[in-house]
């Protein structure tokens, strides 16, 4: 299925930032969404503006770490909608501090949210697009899978994990499937600089305020590789804004 318009996508971390904004922008294209998140009142403002819209979303309480709310997602599109046509796997955590520091709870959530996320979404969705011999996986790393910058090592290593995990995908996705990484640079989200080291939050706040992109290029970016006709996979983008290094 070509476009946008009709396809059934699953948005997780869709609460808000790069999420909500793509699934907002993905409704008013025609996707029928189906958005998870783990903050249920801020999800069903998003679900509540696509409808208001009219849009066609449904929001589900889904933690991308537990195996089971990543199958209820697919599940969901299935039971709802039919099919599942795109899983964008977008949720994340920006915790970073120094080694230094000990935070190993912070390292462990990074891991778990953008490594064992990732594969869970995999472990749902691709049983159902090989069945349907047609799907789309978008998974969304950081530029800092390019370049590592203290204090961001643990962040850096996570999201390269995301960019590798989607290689290999891509290499054994055959001919039905399409798998493209997206990278966003500095992106104006509430998540930039929430759960680090205060001090270190404080000046990545301060950095987004000056040169952040807006997250509707990321969404576009997420867009344009959604809509390309089948069989043209848009394999990988960098966005990121003109000032970044």
């Amino acid at each position: 299925m070509s476009g946008i318009s009709g396809k059934v996508i699953a948005i997780t971390g869709a609460s808000s930032g790069i999420g909500e904004t793509t699934a907002i922008h993905l409704a008013r294209k025609g996707a029928r969404l189906v958005v998870g998140a783990r903050r249920e009142d801020r999800l069903t403002d998003v679900v509540n503006h696509i409808t208001a819209e009219s849009g066609t979303a449904t929001g589900l309480v889904v933690d991308v770490t537990r195996r089971e709310d990543l199958q209820r997602m697919a599940d969901t599109a299935m039971d709802r909608y039919g099919r599942l046509d795109v899983l964008v796997s977008n949720a994340g955590t920006m915790a970073v501090s120094p080694f230094d520091d000990l935070r190993q709870d912070d390292w462990d959530a990074m891991v778990a949210t953008h490594i064992t996320g990732l594969l869970n979404g995999i472990g749902a969705a691709l049983p159902i697009f090989r069945r349907q011999r047609s799907g789309h996986f978008v998974n969304v790393a950081s530029t800092a899978a390019y370049v590592v910058k203290t204090p961001q090592a643990v962040y850096a290593a996570t999201k390269t994990a995301v960019k590798v995990l989607t290689e290999g995908l891509r290499q054994e996705s055959g001919p039905d499937l399409r798998v493209t990484l997206v990278s966003p640079g500095f992106t104006n989200t509430e998540g930039i600089g929430k759960g680090a080291d205060p001090e270190i939050a404080a000046a990545m706040t301060r950095q987004r305020d000056e040169i952040a992109m807006p997250p509707s290029a990321v969404a576009s970016a997420i867009s344009y590789a959604v809509e390309q006709p089948d069989g043209v996979d848009i394999s990988e983008i960098v966005v990121r804004p003109t000032a970044q290094a």
